[in-house]
């Protein structure tokens, strides 16, 4: 072998190498709401440095933020597609494809955040898991966005107030029936769209937990966040069904324990986010209105009575509320 061809021998052989890491290394592709600083971006860069860990060079996660591929039902839609590898989802963006799931958004079902993780772990979550799986969604964890409270352009003291206000509601069934029992107008609005509608009037109000009202700078349009807690919204860590089948045992299992140490990781800084979200929004003008629980509570009760057929009936609620 000639010394001059050296250089070129060693070159082909640096572009093999990396053309086989290249190779190996599978894009995955992620779908968030929020923007970097933020839990629901953050599980999945925890996610990619663990994967990098265990499975060195196996994957490449690139991570979308700020909705850009859309908001939660289309993020749905395309994981069940496959464009879509993996994300996060409310269950009750769920609920248009397990409507079962609704029973999680009967207000005032749970009764903090650790009664919530007691269920979600049990024999009650670990049915919803096969019921999601049948549906497209591997389920990796479930997670506490928090509770949801009101967020409007005026205090609202009492339930009677929302009668006859336009408020924002998802795409739910459940959603839509509780706000109408209490006389208000709901209209279904995708994320990315309810700050202009706030802004431009064709809703007066919403209801949201304390971090995302921050994450996407609602209360500079709804400054009054009352603290209803009338709602914990849940949500599941997820990957696309087919992509997880189209995974190798050794992956699947690293995704599976990953995961279940990410959405835990996620609660914790979901914790400590409303925290700091509601300290920053009332430093720019909001302001926080406490109400009497036990009068909204009191207002809802004929909301439970018409709608528990919908979600497996009573015995299904009180499997839930008597989860010690």
């Amino acid at each position: 072998m000639r010394l001059h061809q050296l250089p070129a021998l060693l070159l082909a052989g640096l572009l093999v190498a990396a053309a086989g890491t290249a190779e190996a290394q599978r894009p995955v592709t992620i779908a968030s709401l929020l923007g970097p600083d933020k839990p629901e971006t953050l599980v999945w860069t925890y996610i990619e440095e663990r994967l990098e860990e265990r499975l060195p060079g196996a994957f490449d996660l690139r991570i979308a933020t700020d909705a850009s591929l859309g908001g939660e039902r289309e993020v749905a839609e395309g994981a069940r597609l496959g464009s879509i590898h993996g994300s996060l989802s409310t269950l009750a963006n769920m609920s248009a494809w397990v409507p079962e799931g609704q029973v999680f958004d009967m207000p005032f079902v749970f009764r903090d955040a650790e009664h919530v993780d007691q269920v979600m772990k049990g024999p009650i979550g670990d049915e919803f898991r096969e019921l999601y799986r049948e549906q497209g969604f591997r389920v990796l964890g479930y997670v506490n966005y928090g509770a949801r409270h009101l967020l409007a352009k005026e205090p609202l003291d009492s339930p009677e107030d929302v009668a006859g206000q336009s408020i924002r509601v998802i795409q739910s069934p459940l959603h839509t029936q509780l706000w109408e029992s209490l006389d208000a107008n709901p209209t279904p609005i995708p994320i990315p769209e309810v700050y202009n509608a706030l802004q431009t009037g064709v809703v007066d109000m919403m209801d949201l937990t304390k971090s995302a009202t921050v994450g996407f700078r609602l209360h500079e349009v709804v400054p009054y966040v009352v603290e209803t807690g009338h709602i914990w919204a849940l949500g599941i860590l997820f990957l696309s069904e087919d992509f997880y089948q189209s995974l190798t045992p050794e992956q699947q299992e690293a995704f599976l324990e990953i995961g279940a140490e990410a959405a835990d990781h996620f609660n914790a800084l979901m914790a400590e986010d409303h925290a700091s979200s509601m300290a920053l929004a009332e430093s720019e003008g909001a302001q926080v209105v406490p109400v009497d629980r036990a009068a909204w509570q009191e207002a809802i009760k004929p909301f439970w009575e018409s709608y528990a057929p919908e979600v497996g009936g009573m015995e299904r609620i009180k499997a839930i509320v008597e989860t010690e």
